[in-house]
């Protein structure tokens, strides 16, 4: 068989899984199971992002890069605390779908990256990249590796990898709302904080800090600590530099299938120098889900605006006045929502964006933060 016809099977297949509701986890195992006949690797760590900020917010592994995770805190802090050709933000800013670090760099010792983590830790002798990019919008990315005696990564698989960016990005799109919560929302416990230090070690933790932790987590997760906290640490350490202008935040889900919104805040000392890092870790309010949840449902600006007037509770007639449209494309713009999100009524809309994370929750006592402070009494 060819490496075109390969390719050409390897593509369908991927776009067929892609389109079959699976979640994250379902979805990329058999993804990358496929991929592996087109571009054959050894290792892989697909990873997902918040689209808003592009930071890390999980990641899965595969071959023998499986159950490997303890330099996962060292690969947050030089993924996103160093500028490089074939880093992740890079590549989006730039614009490239995808990159192989030899194709690239002509010799793999010069990416910082695979000089002093990759190769040292793993042994690895090239490392292809792509960008899961969809409509604009950064879904995750994935980063393969092969061995220092196979041959590197050539460009026709660096340019087949790249076409398959868009397929992705929709398979995580439809990934991350193919799960639901586990279990029923506890009482909010409020924020929980963490400060590392300069040197990368964690220096004090309010109460509740280690559960949160291994919400973000794996099952299998043996490092000190999750790359998820180390790449906001090492972005907030590049925004304290005036390297970047957005304050470093993502929004991501639990172990449990619960929202959570992750903040990290370069701390000053007296002398105006820098190094310490607070991280927030919190459960997400609605309003800061909601435009996440509507992106992956991949709309058009009407019918977000549709969507959004929905949530606010306006009827038809309304919404169409709101929009100086007819009250009948009104009714298609909704039945077009409804099949993107797989609902049929608005009020199964309202459920399906909101998730059971809020629904549960209506009805409960608000504490002074404006927030929940406990699950909604039981129904009689």
């Amino acid at each position: 068989m060819t490496r075109a016809l390969t390719a050409e099977r390897v593509r369908r297949d991927v776009e067929v899984v892609a389109r079959a509701g699976l979640d994250i986890d379902t979805f990329l195992a058999e993804a990358v199971q496929s991929l592996q006949r087109a571009v054959p690797h050894v290792g892989a760590c697909l990873a997902t992002v918040d689209p808003s900020t592009e930071l890390l917010t999980s990641t899965r592994k595969f071959g023998d890069l499986q159950g490997r995770d303890e330099h996962d805190h060292e690969w947050g802090s030089i993924e996103y605390g160093n500028v490089e050709e074939t880093a992740f933000l890079e590549m989006s800013r730039t614009g490239l779908a995808a990159a192989g670090v030899h194709a690239t760099h002509g010799d793999p010792e010069r990416s910082h990256r695979m000089s002093s983590f990759m190769k040292p830790h793993f042994g690895y002798g090239d490392e292809l990249r792509v960008l899961f990019r969809d409509g604009g919008q950064v879904w995750g990315g994935a980063a393969l590796f092969r061995e220092p005696d196979s041959r590197p990564f050539e460009l026709d698989e660096v340019a087949f990898a790249g076409s398959l960016s868009a397929v992705f990005a929709a398979g995580m799109r439809t990934g991350l709302l193919a799960r639901t919560a586990t279990a029923p929302p506890g009482p909010s416990t409020g924020p929980t904080v963490l400060i590392i230090g300069a040197d990368d070690e964690i220096r004090q933790t309010s109460m509740g800090a280690e559960e949160r932790l291994r919400e973000l987590e794996s099952p299998t997760h043996n490092a000190r600590w999750t790359a998820i906290i180390s790449s906001l640490v090492a972005a907030a350490r590049r925004y304290a530099r005036g390297e970047t202008t957005v304050p470093p935040r993502s929004r991501v889900r639990a172990r449990s299938g619960m929202w959570l919104v992750l903040h990290a805040t370069p701390l000053l000392s007296a002398d105006g120098s820098s190094g310490d890092v607070v991280v927030t870790v919190e459960e997400a309010r609605p309003p800061e889900i909601v435009p996440l949840v509507v992106a992956a449902f991949d709309l058009t600006q009407r019918e977000r605006d549709v969507t959004q007037l929905v949530l606010q509770g306006v009827d038809t007639k309304e919404i169409a006045s709101t929009m100086h449209v007819s009250t009948y494309t009104v009714q298609d713009h909704l039945k077009s929502v409804f099949d993107k999100a797989d609902v049929r009524s608005r009020r199964e809309l309202i459920a399906r964006i909101y998730f059971d994370q809020y629904v549960p929750r209506m009805g409960a006592e608000l504490g002074p933060s404006g927030w929940f402070t406990s699950t909604a009494p039981a129904s009689v």
